[in-house]
């Protein structure tokens, strides 16, 4: 049986094989970063928008678009990488008119890699001004998308079903989730190490079993059955 596509995972399948007719390759591209939305923050966030003009700080770095806004000729976008976010500026002159075709390919839930330098927009906020675009994989499936504002998230992917078979997603587009599961692994590392420090030994033992068990009493049939 032949599989059905929406709409929007049609187009982004057509961009796919259009990327591919004009040699480039979607998936799998390695790509050396040097920085990171938290680098760029914790390095950069304390120049004004004046210094950081005069110091022309060049980085390269990568992450999965999460927002895109396109304006006649400028596209801003809000790209999500291990650390957090930051915002992209993408201007056709900066970036030239076939480049520019890339940009309009690119979907929310593509990652890709922008070499630019860090500055500061009108209203304040540290970005990335795009000098070139490299797309690292093409998402061919749509992001719920969540809009947060004044701290309050709307559209959220919030069915508890749905997260847990999904967890992947979840831990994409919900704020926080990340986070709780690096705590976790950081917890399981740090008893682990005490433990096996302290001569003990792990040992497995068994989570899924085919036949129910963990008790001594006899299986039954409930009156509904």
């Amino acid at each position: 049986m032949e599989r059905q596509f929406n709409d929007q995972q049609q187009a982004r399948r057509k961009k796919l094989q259009d990327l591919r007719d004009k040699g480039i390759n979607p998936f799998g591209n390695a790509y050396a970063r040097d920085n990171s939305s938290l680098t760029i923050a914790e390095n950069y966030g304390q120049f004004s928008k004046e210094e950081l003009a005069e110091k022309n700080i060049r980085v390269k770095i990568a992450g999965r678009i999460m927002s895109k806004r396109r304006m006649g000729k400028m596209c801003f976008m809000h790209i999500q990488d291990r650390y957090g976010s930051i915002q992209l500026v993408i201007n056709k002159a900066d970036l030239g008119e076939e480049p520019y075709e890339l940009v309009k390919a690119a979907d929310i839930g593509d990652i890709i890699g922008i070499e630019g330098f860090v500055f500061r927009t009108q209203m304040g906020e540290i970005s990335v001004h795009a000098k070139k675009l490299t797309i690292l994989a093409k998402s061919l499936r749509p992001l719920p998308i969540v809009k947060y504002k004044d701290g309050v998230a709307y559209d959220g992917f919030n069915d508890p079903e749905q997260r847990y078979r999904q967890r992947y997603v979840d831990l994409v587009v919900n704020e926080g989730v990340k986070d709780t599961f690096l705590k976790r692994a950081t917890i399981l590392r740090t008893m682990r190490r005490i433990f096996d420090e302290a001569g003990y030994t792990e040992v497995e033992t068994p989570i899924l079993q085919q036949i129910a068990g963990g008790a001594s009493a006899r299986p039954f049939i409930t009156h509904h059955n």
